[in-house]
């Protein structure tokens, strides 16, 4: 790994958090599988060696839960969905480079290896744990076969996670008045011995390789706090059936030669042959086209040749509430046995509707499938998803704003543009207008457009790419617009073709920076532009070559959404959710995340419904500039009498301190509050509350007041940026 700018002489892997064998896929989980796409592709067009990897999660208790439930076995029920998702996937335009699944061969003989390589270098240890046992059915209840209370809130929760209440992990031996979900039986604790990962060591690397980890901010800033509070131990080993067996130490030598030794009746926790999914799944890849075209080892193992010390440059593309694993436990696995360590870690925001979570279990979302049955194309999903927001924020959908976004900018800028543009070309100059080279204020804007692409793929921003293209078109329009080429054709010929060959080299730049987001629209744009080849061979380079086509005559991208069809969209969304709600309660549930999300740690414990949409309604970054935020430090605070809520702050701001009111008596502990570093709108108006005049305004998140603060040692007075 380099961490030189792509593109890099190192060999790039992209991986996907691997979907949950456990239900259909809805638009919340495709926002990662098309993040990455459009990520991986990118990668391409800037030359990057780049694979494009990811697999069907298969194990974990839900899958062996609700396979019973069905009366199949684990590994049938799995595969079918598996088999499901690689059909899915392709419908979209998300074309992985391998995908595999991590009940497969190639991920059971790297999964033990590496869990060997682990106990040999002294990272696995025994502990005695207590485990739900059923006395009646004679059998352990690990994860999702035990559920009972929660006990830190008191909720019903699952063996696992505090599902209906806190959202907390719960370790095994962790839920109060625990009961078999297979029997209802009551379960009793017995101590079983279960493998430990010792995580804990590696606190001092994994800090500071979150110094080193590229990608979206939420997947540095997060774990931190993690590390802060003291990491925990894995336990890594649980008591079922259905999973990749847990070598044993006994067994080292048999693995080496091939055998299939296992400790008694333990398999490996799903968390920990899921990530290694992403290096068999490499493997796989490989091995069908060669070393040659791609050398899995040289990307994924340190000092595995001369020209890669350090492997390669590894991505990693998922859900935020799963950015523990891939931060905390992934990296120290891999560096405990000498692989290579992610560059970057793109964590991606959930997609609410009306603020909502997802739900698969109420039917509250929108389908893959029923979106594709709607008719719709699946480049303009690809855009929607992969621009409308930062890509770790949370995207609230309607179909209002899909249309929106479609109407104005797929087809009103960069539909518009292509068309007008093609098609007077067409009309006017047969197999397409004549030029050395496009002008250069035309040739400067496409490099421009070319470097803001390059720098969109080094910010690791999907919504830049976009913005690089609908720019770029946008420029395309006041270009056509300004020259009037339609009142030149007669009285200056020659100017006029110019025009409109310049036009046709900014369709040619479009078709290129345009492929990572509408692959198969630029395939289509770059075969009415006449160009040899697929779009999908050429890098960054093409854009800024002059047409040598012939030009065909164009037809129209991008297809207007109705007024009408939002209508009848979302009378039907409308009513499958009542309908749901009738059967199921009012209740709701966050589950956008994408690998194993039914066994995921939650790392979010907000409720999504109590989640507003994000504001439409944008501000420019001038009118951000004249925000004066800065960090103070509260000195003295005194509830103020006569108000219930209100307390008297005296905040230090570094250049002057200040008298602040601020509704906090209620939920926070006054007498705790000085010394409390805090965010303060510095240039709030001035306003008198029981007779205090409030001069600020202290910032907080939520109806809690969750107080806003510095993770660093920025001082009182430092202006937040």
């Amino acid at each position: 790994m380099s961490h030189d700018d792509f593109p890099t002489a190192d060999p790039a892997v992209v991986t996907c958090g691997l979907p949950y064998a456990n239900g259909d896929l809805h638009i919340g989980h495709l926002r990662t599988y098309v993040g990455g796409d459009v990520y991986s592709r990118a990668l391409d067009r800037l030359g990057q060696e780049t694979a494009f990897v990811s697999g069907s999660d298969m194990h974990g208790t839900p899958v062996a839960v609700n396979a019973e439930q069905e009366g199949v076995s684990p590994e049938a029920f799995a595969l079918d969905w598996h088999e499901r998702y690689a059909a899915t996937f392709p419908k979209f335009n998300v074309e992985f480079d391998n995908y595999g699944h991590t009940h497969d061969e190639t991920n059971t003989a790297v999964t033990q290896e590496l869990v060997r390589d682990l106990d040999e270098a002294g990272h696995l240890y025994e502990k005695e744990i207590m485990v739900a046992y059923d006395p009646v059915d004679d059998q352990y209840l690990p994860d999702r076969y035990v559920e009972g209370t929660c006990p830190y809130c008191g909720a019903h929760a699952r063996g696992d996670e505090c599902d209906e209440g806190c959202q907390r992990h719960l370790e095994p031996g962790e839920v109060e008045d625990p009961e078999s979900t297979i029997t209802g039986n009551p379960a009793e604790y017995r101590e079983r011995t279960h493998k430990f990962f010792a995580v804990s060591e590696f606190a001092d690397y994994l800090s500071e390789f979150l110094d080193r980890l590229e990608g979206t901010s939420n997947a540095r800033n997060q774990p931190r706090e993690w590390i802060e509070q003291g990491l925990q131990d894995w336990c890594i080993t649980r008591d079922m059936d259905w999973g990749i067996d847990m070598p044993g130490g006994e067994a080292t030598e048999s693995l080496r030669e091939g055998g299939e030794a296992a400790e008694d009746d333990l398999v490996l926790y799903v968390w920990v042959d899921a990530p290694i999914e992403y290096i068999a799944s490499t493997k796989q890849y490989s091995e069908r086209v060669g070393a040659d075209a791609f050398d899995w080892e040289a990307a994924w193992k340190e000092g595995a040749s001369d020209d890669h010390l350090e492997g390669g440059e590894i991505v990693h593309v998922i859900g935020r509430d799963i950015i523990q694993h891939h931060t905390i436990f992934w990296p120290a696995m891999l560096e405990a046995t000498d692989h290579a360590e992610p560059r970057a870690v793109m964590a991606s925001g959930f997609v609410t509707l009306d603020g909502k979570g997802f739900s698969t279990s109420r039917d509250r979302a929108v389908w893959a499938d029923e979106y594709l049955d709607e008719g719709f194309h699946p480049d303009p999903l690809r855009y929607y998803l992969a621009t409308n927001g930062g890509f770790q924020q949370d995207v609230d959908f309607s179909w209002e704003k899909f249309a929106e976004r479609v109407n104005t900018e797929l087809v009103g800028t960069v539909g518009n543009f292509l068309y007008r543009s093609l098609l007077f070309a067409h009309r006017n100059y047969e197999g397409g207008p004549d030029a050395d080279a496009p002008s250069d204020e035309v040739a400067a804007r496409i490099d421009e457009a070319v470097e803001e692409f390059a720098a969109a793929v080094n910010d690791y921003s999907v919504r830049a790419l976009g913005d690089a293209v609908t720019d770029l078109a946008r420029y395309g329009n006041e270009y056509i617009q300004r020259n009037e080429p339609w009142k030149l054709v007669d009285e200056e010929p020659a100017e006029a073709e110019r025009v409109i060959y310049d036009c046709v080299a900014l369709a040619k730049a479009i078709a290129v920076l345009f492929e990572p987001l509408a692959p198969e629209k630029s395939e289509r744009l770059w075969e009415q532009l006449g160009e040899p080849g697929s779009v999908h061979d050429v890098t960054v380079e093409a854009a800024s070559e002059g047409p040598a086509g012939d030009l065909s005559e164009p037809t129209e991208l991008f297809e207007q959404v109705e007024d009408e069809r939002v209508e009848a969209l979302n009378e039907k969304l409308e009513a499958r959710v009542a309908e749901s709600k009738s059967d199921d309660g009012d209740e709701s549930e966050a589950d956008d995340g994408d690998e194993n999300d039914d066994d995921a740690e939650s790392t979010d414990d907000t409720d999504m419904t109590d989640i507003e949409p994000l504001s439409d309604d944008r501000i420019s970054f001038d009118d951000f500039q004249e925000l004066d935020i800065r960090v103070g430090r509260i000195e003295e605070a005194d509830g103020i009498e006569g108000a219930d809520d209100l307390v008297k702050l005296t905040v230090d701001l570094g250049a002057e301190t200040r008298t602040i009111v601020a509704g906090l008596k209620q939920l926070h502990d006054v007498d705790d509050l000085p010394d409390t570093k805090v965010i303060v709108l510095a240039n709030m108006e001035k306003a008198e509350l029981f007779g205090v005049e409030s001069n600020g305004m202290v910032l907080a998140a939520g109806e809690d007041a969750d107080l806003l603060t510095t993770y660093e040692d920025a001082g009182p007075g430092t202006k937040v940026k």
